[in-house]
C-alpha cells in the first residue's frame, strides 16, 4: 500500500509512524508545506519565555530522522494543491523550485490543521509589528522583535489557551504586556465563577486585563479598541493576534469532499471522510460531543493522535471506537494550575439539561505538609441522575490530576456515587484521604439529595446589599483579618451556646473559610430546629476570589472587609 499525508505535525505524523508499525512495507509520503514536521506546537509560547531555550528543541523529528527511524519519506516546503480523487494522486509544488507534479497513493491521510484567524476588516493586521503563532518560525519571529530593541510593549489579542500563554512568557521576558479579550473573561471552558482566579493571577502578575474589549485597528505603535461603547487606544510595541483558529479545509472543498456543519471536515467514527479511501484527522476535522452526539471541533494534540491511530487502524481493518470529545484542557497561568473537562454551565444551559453545581476549596494535601493550598474545585452534575457532567479545578497544586480522575468517570458514565466511593491513593504530601475529588462528590450528593442548601457564589453580592442575615462561623481572630460587611461572628465553637441570637424566621446564610465549618454548624442548627439554615458556596475563600478583580477594575463598592486569599 502507498500512503500519501497532506500535513506533518501531530496528526499527520502520528498517522504516518502508527501505518510504518503496521506494515513495514507500506510506502509512505508526507508532505508539509513548512520548513518543519512534527514539531511541537503546543510549546511554541514557551520559547518566548525561555523555559524553552533553544529553538531547535520544539522540533521532534526532522526528515533525516523520519527516514532513518521509520523509513517514512518525508518532504517540506512541498505543498499539495489538488487532490484528484478519481486518478486518485496529488497536485505537488515544490516552494524551493516551483516545480509541479503528481504523486498517486492507495490512501490519502488530510492532516492540514488550522491556521490562525486574521480579520482583514482590522486596519493595520498585516502590518510588520504583528504577529500570529502557528509555527516554530512564528515564535522566532517574535522573539527576535522583543529581544531587538523593537520596545517593551507587546498586546496580546485573545484570551484563549495561545493567548494566554503567550501573554505569560512574554511577561516573564520582561514585557508589558497588555491582554484584550472580546468576551467578559479569558478561557471559556471556565465558568465565570472560576476564572475570576486566574483574571487574578494575571492581574496580580503585571498583566493588563481589556475584557469586553474590541479591536478596532492596529497602528505602528498603539492599538485602537473599543469598550462599553468608547474608543481608546493603548501603546504598545508590537501585537501578537490569537483570537482562534480556522480549519484548513480548501483542499478538502476543492475536491468535493463533504463539510460539515461546524466548517470542519466531516468524517465518520473512522476518522473517514465522504471517500472511503481518504481520511482526515486533527484540527481541520469535526466530531461529535460526547455529551449530545452534536458535531464540533477541537484544536488538540491528544485528540489529534488518537484520531490518526483511529484511521491508520482502519485502512488495515482494526476496529476502533471513537467516542468523541468530552474536551478535556489545562494551562498553567504564572504561579496557578487550571484543568477543565466536559461541559460547564454555558454548555448545559445551551443544552437544556437540568444541572447543578458545587464549588469547593478544600487542600490539595494535608494541611502541615509543606506546599500545601488551596484547590478551587468546581463539580457539575446532572440532575436528579447525579450523572457528572463536567469539573474546573484550579491551584498550585496538581489540578489536572484532579481533572483526569472527573474525565475518566466521565467517559465510564459515572454518578456523584460512584465518584464518592472511589479509592484513590493517599499519602499526605499527595493528598488528603478524602480527596478533593471525593469531597466535591459528597458536597454535590449533599446538594442533590437535599440535606443541605446552598447560595452560590455569584449570589452573594445580592444578599449583602440586600441586608440578609449572613453568619461567619470562623473564629473571632479570623474574622478580624478580613469578613463579609455585615456579617455576624458566631464562631463554630461558640455557635450552640448561641442559638437565642440566629433568627428563624428568616433566611440565616452560613459560612466560614471554605465551608467546612459551616456545613458542620449547618448540621447542628439543623438538628435543633433551624430550617431556615443555607451554605454560601465556596465561603469567605471563594467570595474574595470571586470578587476581587471586578471590584478592583470596575471600581464598585467591595462586599468584604479586606480580602483574604488564604
Amino acid at each position: 500500500m502507498k500512503l500519501v499525508v497532506v500535513g506533518g505535525v501531530a496528526g499527520g505524523a502520528s498517522a504516518a509512524a502508527r501505518v510504518r508499525r503496521l506494515d513495514p512495507s507500506a510506502e509512505i509520503v508526507v508532505f508539509d508545506r513548512g520548513d518543519y514536521v512534527s514539531y511541537s506546537n503546543c510549546s511554541l509560547p514557551y520559547y518566548l519565555g525561555g523555559v524553552v531555550q533553544d529553538d531547535r528543541s520544539l522540533i521532534m523529528m526532522t526528515p533525516e530522522s523520519f527516514r532513518k527511524s521509520h523509513d517514512i519519506d518525508v518532504r517540506v516546503r512541498r505543498e499539495v494543491t489538488a487532490i484528484d480523487r478519481e486518478k486518485k494522486e496529488v497536485s505537488v509544488i515544490n516552494l524551493n523550485t516551483g516545480e509541479e507534479y503528481k504523486e498517486p497513493y492507495d490512501k490519502l491521510v488530510l492532516s492540514p490543521g488550522a491556521s490562525p484567524i486574521m480579520p482583514a476588516s482590522i486596519k493595520g493586521i498585516f502590518g510588520d509589528n504583528v504577529f500570529s503563532v502557528r509555527t516554530v518560525n512564528d515564535v522566532v519571529r517574535i522573539k527576535n522583535a522583543i529581544t531587538s530593541g523593537k520596545g517593551k510593549k507587546t498586546a496580546v489579542i485573545g484570551g484563549g489557551f495561545v493567548g494566554i500563554e503567550v501573554a505569560e512568557n512574554l511577561a516573564k521576558a520582561g514585557q508589558e504586556v497588555t491582554l484584550v479579550e472580546g468576551l467578559d473573561q479569558i478561557l471559556q471552558p471556565f465558568d465565570y465563577d472560576m476564572v475570576q482566579m486566574l483574571h487574578k493571577e494575571m492581574d496580580d502578575n503585571g498583566v493588563k486585563l481589556y475584557l469586553s474589549t474590541l479591536l478596532k485597528e492596529i497602528k505602528s505603535d498603539s492599538i485602537v479598541v473599543e469598550h462599553d461603547g468608547e474608543t481608546f487606544e493603548i501603546e504598545t510595541d508590537n501585537v501578537v493576534v490569537a483570537i482562534g483558529v480556522k480549519p484548513e479545509t480548501d483542499l478538502a472543498k476543492a475536491c468535493g469532499l463533504e463539510i460539515g456543519v461546524t466548517g470542519g471536515i466531516k468524517v465518520n467514527h473512522y476518522m473517514q471522510t465522504s471517500d472511503p479511501d481518504i481520511y482526515a484527522v486533527g484540527d481541520a476535522v469535526e466530531q461529535p460531543n460526547f455529551f449530545t452526539g452534536k458535531p464540533g471541533r477541537l484544536a488538540m494534540a491528544g485528540p489529534a493522535q488518537r484520531q490518526a491511530r483511529a484511521a491508520a487502524d482502519h485502512m488495515y481493518g482494526r476496529e476502533n471506537h471513537m467516542k468523541g470529545f468530552i474536551g478535556s484542557c489545562c494551562i498553567r497561568v504564572f504561579g496557578l494550575n487550571a484543568a477543565a473537562t466536559g461541559l460547564n454551565e454555558k454548555a448545559c444551559q445551551k443544552e437544556g439539561i437540568d444541572y447543578d453545581y458545587v464549588i469547593i476549596f478544600p487542600s490539595d494535601k494535608v494541611g502541615i505538609m509543606p506546599n500545601a493550598n488551596y484547590m478551587g474545585f468546581k463539580l457539575i452534575f446532572e440532575k436528579p441522575s447525579g450523572r457528572i457532567l463536567g469539573a474546573q479545578a484550579i491551584g498550585k497544586g496538581e489540578a489536572d490530576k484532579r481533572v483526569d480522575v472527573i474525565a475518566a468517570m466521565i467517559t465510564m458514565g459515572a454518578t456523584l456515587e460512584d465518584l464518592k466511593e472511589l479509592e484513590l491513593c493517599y499519602a499526605p504530601l499527595f493528598s488528603t484521604a478524602k480527596d478533593v475529588v471525593n469531597f466535591a462528590a459528597l458536597v454535590g450528593l449533599n446538594v442533590m439529595n437535599g440535606d443541605i442548601k446552598q447560595v452560590h457564589l455569584r449570589d452573594v453580592r445580592e444578599l449583602v446589599e440586600s441586608g440578609a442575615y449572613i453568619i461567619d462561623v470562623r473564629e473571632e481572630n479570623e474574622f478580624e483579618i478580613g469578613h463579609i460587611k455585615g456579617a455576624h461572628n458566631i464562631p463554630q465553637s461558640e455557635i450552640r451556646q448561641r442559638l437565642r441570637e440566629i433568627p428563624k424566621d428568616r433566611p440565616v446564610y452560613l459560612h466560614c473559610r471554605s465551608s467546612q465549618r459551616s456545613y458542620y454548624c449547618l448540621c447542628a442548627l439543623k438538628g435543633r430546629g433551624f430550617d431556615n439554615v443555607v451554605n454560601i458556596q465556596g465561603s469567605f475563600l471563594g467570595i474574595s476570589l470571586y470578587e476581587y478583580f471586578n471590584d478592583k477594575t470596575l471600581g464598585r463598592e467591595p462586599i468584604v472587609d479586606n480580602y483574604n486569599f488564604n
